[in-house]
């Protein structure tokens, strides 16, 4: 199954050179690992496995449906074009660092697939050279990533941890939002002397659908869509806070409440004749390749969870090395090729939290220590399964989602981006360690 998996990944990430989309390897890679685990794993509960593998990949696909139809819809209305009017930089250089603290913020309040569809489309109006977005597009990533990892709800992996009560909201701020700046500061500095030092082009103003220059005719009306938009994706973790049902289900509701909203829109202003201005017709823009490969991929690590690979991996780690630091950073380093998700899962179930008396009471206390409610083991965990993603353009749904809006290279990210994001990992981790030190004086 591993050499399976390895075979599916090069096809993967040489979709370009044998020019065939990625959710083609995906999809089929997907249902070769599931077939050798059915014939090899003798697994009387193979069918509850599946069920319960799809059922966690379904619920991030929905989200991504859903979020996907309410970004589109906000910018069919002409919202992104207003916001677009709002940001002002004096050259491309000052534009990348707006970008990047506004994605890094913003994620910790929406999540960072979310976030970084809403920037990345904004993105499409503001640089017209297709090389330069994908570097813009790519520090999005970056920060929607490291923005994700200090917020108890900015990151699915952060939600599991933080709902299962291995970290507390307060402490993972407090921990993990310097390290995680420091992450995106530095990779963003970098990728500012890669950016010509010009001044910021006129906005893209080509595309003369009515849709997109709605804000011009119905100014107020591109603002209220904007607003509910927002709101409708603002209101999912909110929705997940209080209801402890997963995101998917908020985003639905979003979603409908938008769809309600967009008919009576419709009907009003006679739109229809003039723009697809209707959810039904906005959800033929998604698209679907991305959303398939997705589904085939988390399936596909769903399937080496499943065989039990991804445990007999942590516990490999943790028997070879026995080092906090070594496991993490080791553990988001393969979150760049893995799914975070599972790999997180593993954790928690190779490593239940502890309590200060358990942790007293085992053969190594200090080291037990470590994996205590808020312990260090956990917001490594969370820094490095969140921020490790951004290594490799397909390690996280922000670097799928960029991938599918703008077409980025999978070997143009490997070698433009990855070692940026390396660096500003590795700088990460060590002002993690650097505050635990300063902590412990």
């Amino acid at each position: 199954m591993i050499v399976l998996f390895v075979i599916g990944y090069i096809g993967i990430a040489l979709e370009h050179v044998f020019h065939v989309n990625k959710a083609t390897f995906a999809l089929i890679m997907c249902g070769v690992l599931w077939a050798v685990y059915a014939l090899c794993g003798h697994d009387p509960n193979l069918s509850e496995d599946m069920i319960v593998a799809l059922g966690d990949t379904c619920e991030i696909v929905v989200f991504l449906i859903g979020a996907m139809t309410i970004v589109e819809l906000i910018d069919r209305y002409g919202g992104f074009k207003i916001l677009v009017h709002h940001i002002s930089a004096k050259s491309k250089r000052g534009l990348m660092w707006i970008l990047a603290i506004v994605a890094f913020f913003l994620s910790s309040i929406l999540d960072n697939m979310t976030t970084t569809i809403i920037m990345v489309m904004m993105l499409r109006r503001m640089l017209s050279d297709r090389h330069e977005r994908w570097m813009f597009a790519s520090v999005i990533v970056l920060a929607a990533n490291a923005g994700g990892a200090w917020s108890p709800i900015g990151d699915i992996t952060t939600i599991m941890l933080w709902m299962k009560n291995y970290v507390s909201s307060v402490d993972l701020i407090v921990n993990l939002l310097i390290p995680s700046l420091v992450s995106v500061i530095i990779p963003t500095w970098i990728a500012t002397r890669f950016i010509k030092p010009a001044p910021v082009e006129a906005l893209n103003e080509s595309d003369q659908r009515v849709g997109y220059n709605l804000s011009e005719h119905h100014y107020g009306l591109s603002v209220a869509i904007l607003i509910c938009g927002v709101a409708g994706l603002l209101f999912v973790p909110i929705f997940k806070a209080v209801t402890h049902l997963p995101p998917y289900m908020g985003i639905l509701i979003s979603l409908g409440v938008l769809w309600l909203v967009t008919e009576l829109i419709v009907r009003h202003y006679g739109l229809d004749g003039k723009m697809e201005g209707r959810v039904s017709q906005v959800v033929k823009s998604i698209d679907m390749s991305t959303i398939l490969f997705f589904l085939g991929i988390l399936m596909a690590v769903g399937a080496l969870s499943q065989a039990g690979i991804l445990h007999e991996l942590a516990a490999w780690l943790n028997e070879t090395f026995h080092e906090v630091y070594i496991i993490n950073g080791i553990i988001g380093i393969l979150s760049s090729i893995v799914d975070n998700v599972p790999l997180v899962a593993a954790c928690m179930n190779m490593y239940p939290v502890m309590t200060e008396a358990t942790a007293a009471a085992a053969a190594d206390p200090s080291y037990a220590m470590l994996f205590v409610e808020d312990g260090l083991f956990w917001h490594l965990l969370t820094f490095c399964a969140g921020v490790g993603g951004s290594l490799l353009i397909i390690g996280s749904a922000a670097g799928v989602v960029a991938m599918g809006i703008e077409k980025i290279s999978f070997t143009w990210y490997l070698k433009h981006i990855t070692w940026m994001a390396l660096v500003g990992y590795v700088a990460g981790i060590a002002t993690i360690a650097l505050e635990t030190l300063f902590i412990s004086i």
